[in-house]
């Protein structure tokens, strides 16, 4: 039995065959011209996974192999990020870590917060890094 519930979770994240499921964000102000620019500046490949289409279509989700990296466009400020947190620069961006949700990272990068999830066995560190340089051209934050 719980292999065939491992056997569902696998085939739903996969979208057996078809687009991955991911909720886009609505981003707001000049967030919205930000991430439409970011879109076109994603990499085809990310840490050996091809992007994917995702469901519903949005110019503001990117998603790479079978959904264990994903990225989100326009979301608001993390509700748990404080105003003293210290932020990971990688590449002149900062990454809030989401202490509660490890696979989940946030970079700050005004006008606009893109959050990414990297799961499976995907180095963070890795991705972030290979995300920063298109968020960092997008970015109104001196580099």
């Amino acid at each position: 039995m719980r292999a065939a519930i491992v056997l569902f979770v696998l085939l739903a994240l996969a979208g057996c065959g078809g687009a991955v499921q991911v909720e886009p964000p609505v981003p707001e102000g000049e967030a919205v011209g930000a991430c439409q620019r970011l879109s076109g500046l994603l990499p085809k490949t990310l840490d050996g996974d091809d992007r994917v289409a995702s469901t519903p279509d949005s110019p503001y989700v990117a998603v790479w192999g079978e959904g264990a990296l994903a990225l989100r466009c326009g979301v608001p400020r993390p509700a748990r990020m404080a105003a003293t947190d210290q932020l990971q620069e990688i590449d002149g961006v900062g990454w809030f870590a989401d202490p509660e949700r490890p696979t989940l990272f946030t970079a700050v990068a005004a006008p606009l917060y893109v959050e990414v999830t990297v799961g499976g066995s995907h180095v963070a560190g890795e991705v972030l890094a290979d995300l920063s340089g298109p968020i960092g051209q997008v970015s109104a934050q001196p580099r």
